[in-house]
């Protein structure tokens, strides 16, 4: 008999990016894929020193079942931190501990979403936001974005021209966001905060990156402008301590975390308790402040090889970004260009990265491409975007002939 799945499944394409990861097992491969922090950074002797501590003083604790919504202390320490350094005011029982932030915007589509409903988001976007959106089957709806983040006027016109009734909520990345690592603008954030308020809709502001700005000044997050209760906040310790801790957080009003609560109840019933005690314990003596600014430190010097080297081996007509934190950087090839050609031909260099079609919620913008470069150190950027410049030449000559070639036919009686 054949195996029947879910009909939604159908529709749920793999992650670009977590193919692109499987291939770095290639020795002779650089890969840009994946918006890993730096290997250099974990903190590995104050974690070893902390597990030891917590196995050795709350063993039983650690390995025991936990609540649902997390362990307090912790949940007490990320209120702590949210109030000083994001100036989020919050208090531990508006806060639920998850599976990373990735497992946050899994529930998010749990508790908000049925089939039908839309979803407005940026253009582009996360790429595994929309994976985990599209279980729910809901109708997802991009959004056009600049250099300072979502046109907001567009949001409000679609608003208007929309079933509201089906509206549930608008998703954003504001600061370095995955993929383009541009930063919303203050009046954007107002802006969206207006617009959601007339309307009641909730925002999901999705905040791995935000702590790793390496130049200019700050900009509040949405969630410590809002004054409505409308604003869910999604953050992690995967980009500030380590992604396989697997530890994020939801910030929101009391009567959404409780439907999270449920959510995750019946998902994993909780987060790992020794991973929870495990970070708890860190925290208590570790200097995780200085930590963020050693990764800042490490990311800064990379983007500037990264920005160098794509200045060095590309021509002016691909623009690129220039972001001031975050992991990645995006490039727009000529129009006519396609970036899923680009890596075919990149791939035969030696080098990778994914296409930027992805990250769009309903496809297009063939000629656009992600770069991470958090994880490669300076000679091995520059190893590999001299690779990507190989690889491009040869396509952007290829295409030059092509329009030759078509021009000369089209010339002949």
């Amino acid at each position: 008999m054949a195996i029947r799945f879910a009909a939604r499944m159908a529709g749920i394409p793999a992650s670009a990016v977590r193919e692109l990861l499987k291939l770095t097992a290639r020795r002779d491969l650089i890969s840009f894929g994946g918006g890993l922090p730096p290997n250099e950074c974990f903190p590995l002797e104050a974690l070893s020193e902390a597990a030891a501590r917590v196995l050795a003083e709350r063993g039983a604790d650690a390995l025991q079942y936990s609540t649902t919504e997390g362990c307090a202390e912790l949940r007490r320490a990320v209120a702590q931190r949210m109030q000083a350094r994001l100036g989020i005011d919050t208090s531990p029982d508006q806060i639920l501990i998850t599976a990373g932030s990735q497992q946050a915007i899994d529930l998010t589509g749990r508790i908000f979403l049925d089939e039908g409903d839309i979803v407005f988001c940026e253009s582009p976007t996360y790429l595994a936001a929309l994976n985990a959106f599209r279980v729910w089957r809901p109708r997802l709806v991009d959004v056009p974005s600049d250099d300072n983040g979502m046109i907001v006027s567009e949001l409000a016109r679609t608003l208007e021209a929309c079933d509201r009734s089906r509206a549930k909520l608008v998703y954003v990345v504001p600061d370095f966001q995955n993929p383009t690592g541009r930063t919303w603008s203050l009046e954007r954030r107002l802006e969206l905060l207006d617009v959601a308020a007339r309307h009641e809709l909730p925002v999901i502001e999705d905040s791995p990156y935000r702590e790793l700005r390496f130049e200019g000044g700050t900009i509040p997050p949405i969630k410590s402008l809002d004054r409505r209760g409308l604003v869910v906040f999604l953050s992690t310790f995967s980009k500030i301590l380590s992604p396989g801790l697997r530890l994020g957080w939801v910030a929101g009003p009391p009567a959404v975390i409780e439907k999270y609560v449920l959510g995750k109840q019946g998902a994993d019933l909780h987060t790992s308790t020794f991973t929870q005690l495990l970070v708890t314990a860190l925290l208590e003596r570790f200097d995780l402040d200085s930590h963020v600014e050693r990764i800042r430190d490490v990311c800064r010097v990379r983007r500037d090889a990264m920005v160098a080297a794509l200045e060095r081996e590309l021509p002016g007509d691909v623009r690129f970004t220039r972001p001031s934190g975050g992991l990645f950087l995006w490039l727009e090839l000529p129009a006519q260009l396609d970036a899923r050609q680009l890596l075919r031909l990149g791939l035969q260099h030696g080098v990778a990265f994914p296409p930027g079609e992805p990250f769009f919620a309903n496809g297009g913008h063939a000629n656009t491409l992600r770069l991470a470069y958090s994880d490669s150190p300076e000679p091995r950027i520059a190893e590999g975007i001299g690779r990507l410049g190989a690889a491009y030449r040869h396509l952007a000559g290829t295409a030059r002939q092509h329009t030759l070639d078509e021009a000369i036919v089209a010339t002949v009686p």
